[in-house]
């Protein structure tokens, strides 16, 4: 009679076996929809169980045998946990089947089976996933595509889209590089015209006397180096270094910290979602014959965020003063190693010889793509962007280095990107608990806002086509990978110098407060593999481009520089009608659109003041407005000159940047009492909140009062 007939039978249970057989089919339905391998190919321990919620609208899937799967649609995750909940709830009684189909036996096994945290859970967690409703779909951050596990569609499609990606993307990126060598033909004419003439081209460089001093003290240390049979050279300095000679431009920061006397170790941080990315560790080998941690130490961890740390701070501390940790995060189409290209002006060995201690985060895939499960073929791999990056790389990474260091909080230093995915993962709406471990975020030429640049003609037509022809021409892996086989094959220098070309072609930007000999070295390390989804949010119709702007809408935004200027020109009113008199602002409450909450640290903010990529001024306004009503700008500072990398290059940014940086992270220490004091910090006094200061002047007035009181007869 088969299964239906039989489950169907007018017994007592047959309603509820009846349902138990509907249940224990859709869940293994759903199941294999979420799972790493289709089920007939008998790795059962990689199917999924359970979707987690890192947050409400960020999923994890979880396998049986514990392992993570990236991101899926919210409303996909939801349905995986409902149905689980309810298999679980009918088999709590006793059933007696007279007949099991072959879904029904694997799906109940599935939801009796150790690899899912939830399995022992009780209803007052259930009852949550249940009653969570799908998410709606946040027009700043649509939701990414879904890949099922690889079938012979799966690989027929995944083939014609690196096809087609290949060629298209190639042909653009033949545009692009065509283009910048185009533009660059007048200023090569004119440079070879003041050649000719016997001028100098380059005298005009804002500091260029300097750059021929360094380019000389660097020629006669390569040379000592050389003639000293590859010894120390500056042994009389507290750093010695132990690489030198000529530069063999290669993409290794070790090697470059190496050559300032500091020394790099890797380390390896799994995600949430399965990720590995690296992590790097500045330190002075000399510091009491430090030796780096064996590489089962430095391997990954797990995906377990904010565990207990190694040793407990107290311990770490003994009778000495420790050094306060602080995190670097990079830009786009970059990695860390872009803080350690300028050597002893890179702002990684800046602080490091200061007396910080410097961890150096890096984003997925970087420059060699890794997951626990997944392959680089598999489209999975790359269904991420910067909300992925936010909400799960930097809690990552900051947890490790918590970790590592026994500390609770650390300081956060990002530059444009980075600055994007920390201030998406502060959100109120995404992880504000991240904001109670990080003692004050500073953001170099923050990206919240898009500049002018944004309507450039190569980015419109990114902006013009659709995400499914998106998808078509940049394919649904990595974004145009040929740039990779580029930076591997060519010439170290051949690279910088196109590298340089196509990208200030692009970003607008120029090298003429960086110091031109090192600038080859600057493009070792970008750009690195990220996905074309990643991209697509930066430049597609759908996101970044469209609204310009990372956490409101163009609507939002533009209604609230409307209200700005209405108050404005009330307070020009109310000028006139007073005579210079008190000035009252009219209008609703700033903060009822605010981005963050209670948890968020300090900010401190350095603006690129002729920066075309992003619009650090509007960030700044959204401040000074009081439309973040919890953030607390602890330093902020325009250079007018400034354009967008050199906040991080430019031969002056030691003394425009680095050095406040420096006290802006000592200055909102936490942990003053036990920390080594960094050089040049020993007078900066300690930041009070505002809460805690409004908290102190209450308790004083109070003192005053009751004085008063106790004196008067």
């Amino acid at each position: 009679m088969g299964v239906q007939s039989t489950l169907t039978q007018s017994s007592p249970g047959a309603i509820d076996e009846n349902e138990l057989a509907k249940t224990a089919i859709e869940f293994a339905e759903q199941s294999e929809k979420l799972s790493l391998l289709p089920p007939e190919e008998g790795n059962h321990d990689a199917i999924a169980v359970e979707a987690q919620f890192v947050t409400p609208h960020d999923t994890v899937i979880v396998t049986a045998d514990g392992h993570r799967l990236p991101t899926v649609p919210v409303q996909e995750a939801h349905k995986l946990n409902v149905l689980r909940e309810e298999l679980e709830t009918q088999l709590e009684p006793t059933h007696h089947h007279t007949v099991q189909s072959p879904n029904e036996e694997k799906a109940i096994a599935l939801s009796q089976q150790n690899g899912s945290p939830s399995s022992s859970k009780k209803s007052t967690d259930a009852s949550l996933k249940r009653s969570m409703p799908p998410s709606h779909t946040n027009p700043l951050f649509p939701p990414l595509p879904l890949y099922g596990p690889p079938s012979f569609l799966t690989h027929v499609q995944c083939l014609i889209f690196r096809v087609t990606s290949f060629f298209l993307s190639l042909a653009f990126l033949a545009v692009i590089v065509l283009g910048a060598l185009f533009t660059s033909i007048g200023p090569s004419i004119r440079h070879l015209w003041q050649l000719a003439t016997f001028g100098n081209p380059d005298a005009s460089r804002p500091f260029y006397s300097e750059e021929l001093r360094r380019e000389k003290l660097r020629k006669e240390q390569e040379e000592a180096w050389t003639s000293s049979g590859h010894r120390p050279t500056r042994e009389k300095t507290p750093y010695p270094p132990t690489e030198g000679g000529p530069d063999p431009l290669v993409c290794d920061p070790a090697y470059y910290a190496r050559r300032v006397g500091l020394d790099i170790e890797a380390f390896e941080v799994q995600t949430e979602d399965g990720f590995l990315i690296d992590l790097w560790h500045v330190y002075d080998p000399n510091e009491q014959q430090r030796t780096p941690l064996p590489a089962s130490e430095r391997a990954h961890r797990g995906p377990e965020t904010f565990t207990p740390p190694r040793k407990p701070l107290s311990a770490a501390c003994g009778d000495k003063p420790v050094k306060f940790p602080v995190l670097l995060m990079h830009g786009l189409l970059q990695s860390s190693g872009a803080y350690c290209v300028n050597d002893e002006d890179s702002l990684a060995f800046l602080l490091a010889k200061a007396g910080y201690d410097v961890w150096l985060g890096n984003n997925r895939c970087g420059f060699a793509p890794r997951h626990t499960l997944l392959e680089c073929a598999d489209p999975r791999m790359w269904a991420w962007n910067i909300r992925q990056m936010g909400v799960f790389d930097l809690p990552a990474l900051v947890s490790r280095v918590c970790y590592e260091t026994g500390f609770g909080r650390v300081g956060l230093v990002c530059h444009s990107q980075g600055t994007t995915q920390a201030l998406v993962a502060l959100a109120k709406e995404q992880r504000p608990e991240l904001g109670e471990r990080i003692t004050v975020f500073c953001g170099l030429a923050p990206a919240a806002y898009a500049g002018p640049l944004i309507g450039k003609m190569y980015f419109k037509f990114m902006r013009v086509i659709s995400p499914g022809f998106f998808r078509v021409m940049f394919g649904i892996h990595a974004f145009i990978p040929f740039m990779m086989e580029m930076h591997k094959r060519l010439d170290g220098r051949v690279y910088g110098w196109l590298g340089y070309k196509v990208f200030g072609f692009l970003f607008n930007w120029s090298d003429k407060r960086w110091d031109r000999g090192l600038r080859d070295r600057m493009f070792r390390f970008a750009p690195v593999y990220v996905s074309s989804e990643s991209m697509r949010w930066w430049l597609g119709r759908e996101c970044f481009a469209k609204h310009k702007c990372i956490l409101s809408t163009k609507e939002e935004w533009r209604a609230e520089e409307r209200e700005d200027g209405e108050d404005d020109r009330v307070l020009e009113e109310v000028d006139r009608d007073m005579d210079g008199g008190e000035k009252k602002k009219r209008g609703k409450k700033k903060g009822s659109t605010a981005w963050y909450n209670e948890k968020v640290p300090p900010f401190a903010l350095w603006v690129a003041g002729s920066d075309d990529l992003v619009d650090g001024h509007k960030l700044l306004r959204r401040f000074e407005r009081g439309r973040e009503p919890h953030v607390e700008v602890v330093h902020q500072k325009v250079i007018p000159e400034y354009e967008h990398l050199d906040v991080i290059w430019a031969m002056d940014a030691p003394e425009q940047v680095f050095k406040e940086v420096k006290e802006v992270l000592w200055k909102t220490c936490d942990v003053r009492d036990i920390c080594q004091v960094p050089k040049g910090c020993e007078d900066v006094p300690a930041w009070e909140p505002r809460k805690k200061k409004e908290e102190t002047d209450a308790q004083e007035e109070e003192l005053q009062s009751s004085s008063s009181e106790d004196l008067s007869p």
